[in-house]
């Protein structure tokens, strides 16, 4: 791979790790702060991408960032609804969410899969323009994704510092306790969930519009792909504050792109191997914790083994 190769896949992997970032974002909100496992994410993904698309494609391209945060804001009330006030439990909550926003992202998209925006307006093609002439002039969806970013970290970290983001942060550690205090564990989960989503809509309408298309399929296997980033966030930043272990969920997400990018590149993988490799790092981080508490066992047993033969 030679070196406009390799500045190609670096900026790729920088472009689409920031945009995937923002969902890696939303599941440290719940996953890791609520410590709900929000399994909507794939459709409200998809949902953010065509309430995005279709308001772009009506000429609206700036309302579309609002619409398609309103979008997913109403996907996390519906999930923090089943699951606090109709005794769903969480994880059949979100799949439950995930399986009817499938036709709800169909309905958006005016019965169709596919939302063309090739010759439409969007937020990047705005900011292409006003780039024009200026050494980010080629940059354009990388400043865009960017700013997105910066105001949503800044935005997270005001917001889980706050009283309310306390509590939220609280109801995730111990929710017996937030109960004790006062304070209504219903209410800090819903508006835990609505913010997450929130996120995760914002990620689908920059990834429609930076591909220029929205596809009914676009979120499929994205909760598997932000769970991933993750857990590298986790390992690469994951002691400090809330600052520090949120820039290391964009590090996470900009690592797990660059690294596939790369193996792309080397032919040392197929595009549709994605998924399989985001399931195989899910599951070496999450179980590497038990395997090294129970190695020492099966060292023992291994060794009394061979002591036997």
């Amino acid at each position: 791979m030679n070196f406009a190769a390799a500045l190609a896949v670096g900026q790729t992997a920088l472009e689409l790790g920031l945009i995937c970032s923002l969902t890696v974002l939303a599941l440290f909100l719940s996953y890791s702060m609520l410590n709900v496992c929000d399994l909507s994410t794939d459709g409200c993904f998809t949902l953010g991408a065509a309430v995005g698309a279709m308001t772009a494609a009506a000429g609206h391209p700036l309302l579309s960032i609002p619409a398609a945060i309103l979008a997913g804001m109403c996907s996390g009330f519906v999930t923090a609804l089943l699951q606090t006030k109709m005794g769903v439990d969480s994880l059949l909550a979100g799949i439950i969410v995930n399986t009817g926003l499938y036709s709800v992202n169909i309905a958006v998209m005016a019965g169709s899969s596919l939302v063309n925006l090739n010759k439409t307006d969007t937020v990047f093609t705005m900011m292409k323009d006003l780039l024009a002439g200026t050494p980010l002039e080629n940059q354009y969806k990388t400043v865009v994704a960017a700013i997105a970013v910066v105001l949503t970290v800044a935005f997270l970290t005001f917001f889980l510092n706050t009283r309310l983001g306390l509590a939220i942060r609280a109801t995730g550690n111990n929710p017996d306790m937030v109960r004790s205090s006062s304070i209504n564990p219903v209410f800090t989960t819903i508006v835990g969930l609505c913010v997450a989503n929130a996120f995760t809509g914002l990620s689908g309408c920059l990834m429609a519009q930076s591909q220029k298309s929205a596809e009914i399929n676009l979120g499929t296997g994205m909760v598997t792909i932000a769970l991933a980033s993750l857990l590298i966030g986790n390992t690469l930043m994951g002691r400090g504050g809330i600052f520090t272990r949120a820039v290391g969920m964009v590090l996470g997400a900009f690592v797990f792109r660059l690294v596939y990018g790369v193996a792309l590149q080397l032919d040392m993988m197929p595009s549709f191997m994605l998924r399989l490799v985001s399931s195989a790092i899910v599951v070496l981080a999450i179980s590497l914790p038990y395997l090294k508490q129970q190695w020492p066992m099966l060292r023992r047993r291994l060794a009394a083994g061979k002591g036997g033969v």
